[in-house]
């Protein structure tokens, strides 16, 4: 088996992606976009840009950094800095160095994981299976759908361009250009060049889709009658999920970005992933994490310290809802700070696509509405809001219990539904729709993509805020504030940055490893120098570095094979002299891959060939002095004769036969070799022998 990490990702929109080598497959785990890199671009924007052009990036204001200090050596970014064409799309860079017809199996754990998928299946050698579960496909579609429909309104703006290499990365290759940019496009070792790609059209997609093979929860599928593959919640979000697969050779669990409980998703599937042989850790998110403050502000994230793995192994400590609650705080805080803005006159824009988050603001904002005085309407503007919302209440499989308690009840999973029916929440799939025209009112709670701020609606509602003291802007992590917002400086608006939780805290990790017990445990760099497995003396622990293939060792010496109870009734089975407790038959049949399991089946000669004719064949070294012993029993009488061979040691022994009828038997480490005229002598002979080598 062996393991490359293409990408450690960065949080929640760009999940990492692997390379895995499997039995001979070569598996692709997820296929991401990395959409922060967008932001180099100008967003579609009329009168900001004389006066955004003014102001500078706030990455680095802080004088006190040696590496901003560095940056304020150097030209501060502007407005007039970013890309003013069509945006392409940065893919995972390693993977353009693999021939995409040797790739066998495609896994796509959640629906940011399949947004890149499309740029592959355009490969015309690409013939690999795509497996991901029902919530994902729909979903991941519905997204690209989106992306692509807001992504029109460039190619509207700029023109067609169909070229095949993007002519602003020339302009960008030049030393008055700020190092930001150049980062975000060449990368850190400056060979990400070949990754930007034109983005996909909506028959791209299409044709992606169709070679989707969509799992359910839990479902078994088998590829090739070798690998058995099975999706398990992750409980990041939903329809995201972890692999397990089994295999002749062992067992293997893929952990990707998870929470173990949910207030919206099916929670962590710990029963599912017990006892593998291998498990493969691959979640960054603990890495890059923040935690949002009282006030909205980005702190570091906690788990950076050094941890040890004097952790309990019960699953209880895992499912506890402290994390859970901490997220709902969050939340309320966001919905307190809406009202409070809407109270004091001014709207709120919150650019947070995140399905789950979205799904629980949209209830807990409108049941605060509906219980105080405020008359302020709640507005969602995306091409995809109406069909993706409706369809979350048609998968009860992966919402958490409580959400699915509401659907055996008879109600709606999610409250939207309700508020949508009585008006108040309103859905508009453009800003320019007739009927939002006709609906609108200030102050507005607004939810619109897209969280990068360089396309969707968010761009031109936040231009006609931004200056407005008492309006709210409600960013996602991974947006820089610096960079972001820079086409919309000076900006007045409230900001708050909010931090939610995309994976297992470190702290938490040895604890799961106890509560798991895979035998082999493949965890990043990163993650090892941050936590002492050493007490965890039961577990072997590899690490994995970006970039860089890992082999591991093989994980079964000795796979199974299952053979019928009919069939191992027909056998006649003959004990072994040599290795006690051991037996051997003969099978005239074959050997088959069925289900991921070896499997014997049998001839129609089965009966025949299992215990009536005589062995076929012998092992083991004949010595002379028994095999005369033998002889003598059944009243053959011979004499040994040793020979010297070239070696000048006793290589050979000759018995030579004299009654009934003369013969010879040569005994050397290669075989046995009986010469007679008599037929029943060398019958005889050979029964003799086969009654001292063990033989089959």
């Amino acid at each position: 088996m062996k393991l490359t990490c293409l990408s450690k990702g960065d949080g929640f929109h760009y999940p990492p992606c692997h390379m895995l080598n499997l039995c001979g497959f070569r598996i692709l785990i997820d296929c991401p976009l990395d959409l922060s890199a967008i932001k180099i671009f100008s967003p579609v924007i009329s009168c900001v840009a004389s006066e955004a052009s003014k102001y500078p990036s706030d990455e680095s204001l802080d004088a006190q950094n040696p590496i901003q200090k560095k940056h304020k050596l150097e030209r501060q970014l502007t407005f007039a800095d970013l890309v003013c064409e069509e945006p392409w799309y940065k893919t995972v860079k390693p993977l353009h160095l693999w021939d995409a017809s040797f790739i066998d199996i495609v896994l796509i754990s959640n629906p940011m994981g399949l947004l890149g998928l499309p740029f592959l299946t355009q490969n015309p050698g690409f013939s690999a299976k795509i497996y991901m579960t029902e919530a994902t496909a729909k979903i991941g579609q519905l997204m690209m759908e989106d992306l692509v429909s807001m992504h029109a309104e460039f190619r509207c703006f700029h023109g067609p361009d169909n070229s095949s290499f993007p002519g602003w990365i020339k302009n960008l290759d030049r030393e008055q250009v700020p190092a930001l940019l150049k980062k975000v496009v060449f990368g850190e070792s400056g060979d990400d060049l070949g990754s930007w790609m034109r983005l996909y059209s909506l028959d791209d997609i299409e044709s992606c889709m169709k070679k989707v093979q969509a799992v359910k929860f839990a479902e078994e599928v088998c590829y090739n009658g070798t690998l058995i593959i099975k999706a398990l919640s992750s409980g990041l979000d939903i329809g995201a999920c972890n692999w397990l697969i089994n295999g002749p050779n062992g067992s293997l669990s893929y952990v990707s970005d998870s929470i173990f409980v949910s207030h919206h998703a099916r929670n962590f599937d710990f029963h599912g992933l017990k006892g593998t042989d291998v498990l493969i850790y691959s979640d960054f998110s603990s890495l890059q994490s923040a935690e949002v403050t009282e006030n909205g502000c980005i702190s570091p994230d906690p788990d950076n310290n050094y941890i040890s793995t004097t952790s309990s192994d019960n699953k209880d400590s895992l499912l506890n809802t402290e994390d859970s609650l901490e997220e709902m705080e969050k939340l309320e805080f966001i919905c307190s700070c809406a009202a409070e803005s809407a109270d004091a006159g001014g709207s709120t824009l919150i650019t947070i696509t995140r399905i789950g988050i979205v799904l629980q603001l949209l209830e807990l904002m409108s049941n605060s509405l509906e219980s105080s005085s405020l008359k302020v309407p709640i507005f969602v503007i995306s091409s995809v809001a109406e069909e993706l919302l409706a369809y979350t209440n048609t998968i009860p499989e992966w919402l958490c219990e409580q959400q699915q308690e509401k659907l055996i009840s008879g109600e709606p999973s999610f409250g939207h539904l309700k508020f949508i029916k009585d008006k108040k929440i309103h859905l508009f799939p453009a800003i320019h729709s007739p009927n939002l025209i006709t609906s609108w009112q200030e102050p507005c709670i607004i939810f619109a993509p897209h969280w990068s701020l360089r396309l969707g609606p968010s761009v031109q509602l936040l231009q006609r805020w931004r200056g407005d003291p008492k309006s709210l802007l409600v960013l996602e992590d991974g947006i820089s504030s610096g960079l972001g917002l820079l086409p919309f400086r000076p900006i007045a608006m409230k900001i708050l940055q909010c931090s939610f939780l995309s994976g297992i805290r470190l702290q938490k990790l040895p604890t799961l490893l106890s509560v798991l017990q895979p035998k082999i445990v493949l965890v990043p760099d990163a993650v090892n120098q941050r936590i002492n497995f050493a007490a965890m003396k039961t577990i072997s622990i590899l690490n994995y570095f970006e970039n860089k293939t890992l082999r591991v060792p093989r994980i079964a010496d000795n796979p199974s094979v299952e053979i019928t109870t009919d069939l191992a009734s027909k056998l006649s089975w003959r004990k072994l002299r040599q290795r006690e407790n051991f037996g051997i038959a003969r099978l005239k049949g074959g050997l088959l891959m069925e289900d991921g399991k070896h499997r014997l089946v049998s001839g129609l000669e089965q009966e025949e060939s299992s215990g009536k004719a005589r062995p076929l064949r012998h092992w083991g070294s004949v010595a002379p002095e028994s095999l005369l012993d033998a002889l003598l029993k059944i009243g053959i009488k011979g004499s040994l004769e040793q020979s010297i061979g070239e070696t000048g040691s006793d290589d050979n022994s000759i018995i030579h036969i004299a009654n009934p009828s003369s013969g010879l038997i040569e005994v050397s480490e290669m075989g046995t070799a009986i010469i007679t005229d008599d037929e029943n002598v060398a019958s005889q002979v050979f029964q003799a022998i086969d009654g001292i080598l063990d033989g089959i």
